[in-house]
């Protein structure tokens, strides 16, 4: 396995795509230590091996910094950081206080600086990386999300700026990502009927599953990404067909004489 004897912190790694990330993290042979607020339903387990859990407010900058170097103490060493915490409820814009978007900026943009600040003087002793985990919201426009969208937005560039300042020591990458299918999918998308229908607008007819962001993860953790650094790999399936494509006539016009030609000669192919 590719990262034996690395260790590797997953933030919120305790459910659904944080827990996914771990979940590949362990496969690939590395020491995981998850951490959140609350602890795991049941434990993050694969291939035999478990993460350790620690509770954490990744909101309060001492415990942070007391919670990578109990890390480094435990282990030795730290190799990577996922700065995976994160999420928002839906809120348009004008239904909240500044204070409460300002508080999904915090726990979206604040708490993965404030989390690879304290991690960093380990990760230089190891020359390893930093995983952003952002969002295709942070590309377009996300409407009843715009804190988080703003947020994630800001999380791409503070990786490419990382990974400048930080460089030749330590790495710094972001994951952006579509939509992930998880025990929670159906606060947003409905039943499986609507499951089913949101991920045949993905190209790859299928909404993502967490082991699809955490084999990236390790793919970028890896020395098999050893000269990748500042980049942001998109894992959305394809992304999203633009809308217009779906509204135009003259597309779809065509499209039907198109098809008109085809059958006509089928049918003349058939009669002859």
């Amino acid at each position: 396995m590719e990262l034996n004897g690395r260790v590797v912190v997953v933030t919120g790694g305790t459910r659904g795509v944080g827990a996914g990330i771990a979940r590949s993290f362990l496969a690939a042979g590395a020491h995981v230590v998850v951490c959140a607020r609350r602890p795991p339903a049941q434990p993050v387990e694969a291939e035999g091996r478990s993460a350790s859990y620690a509770a954490l407010d990744l909101r309060n900058p001492a415990a942070v910094q007391d919670f990578f170097a109990s890390v480094a103490r435990r282990h030795g060493r730290l190799d990577c950081l996922v700065n995976n915490a994160g999420g928002t409820p839906y809120r348009l814009l004008g239904e909240g206080e500044a204070e409460r978007h300002a508080r999904v900026v915090e726990l979206n943009l604040i708490a993965p600086m404030t989390a690879s600040l304290a991690a960093r003087p380990w990760l230089r002793e190891t020359r390893g990386s930093v995983v952003m985990i952002g969002s295709v919201s942070g590309t377009r426009p996300s409407p009843g999300t715009a804190a988080y969208g703003a947020a994630k937005a800001g999380l791409e560039n503070l990786a490419r700026s990382m990974a400048v300042e930080w460089a030749p020591e330590v790495r710094v990458n972001s994951l952006v990502l579509g939509m992930v299918r998880t025990e929670l999918s159906h606060l947003h998308y409905g039943d499986e009927s609507g499951i089913a229908a949101v991920g045949a607008t993905v190209p790859l007819g299928r909404l993502a599953e967490p082991s699809d962001v955490g084999d990236a993860a390790v793919f970028l953790a890896s020395d098999r990404a050893r000269y990748v650094s500042g980049a942001s790999l998109l894992v959305h399936g394809g992304g999203e067909r633009p809308a217009f494509l779906d509204a135009a006539t003259v597309n779809k016009a065509n499209e039907t004489h198109q098809m008109n030609q085809t059958n006509q000669a089928n049918k003349a192919n058939e009669e002859s």
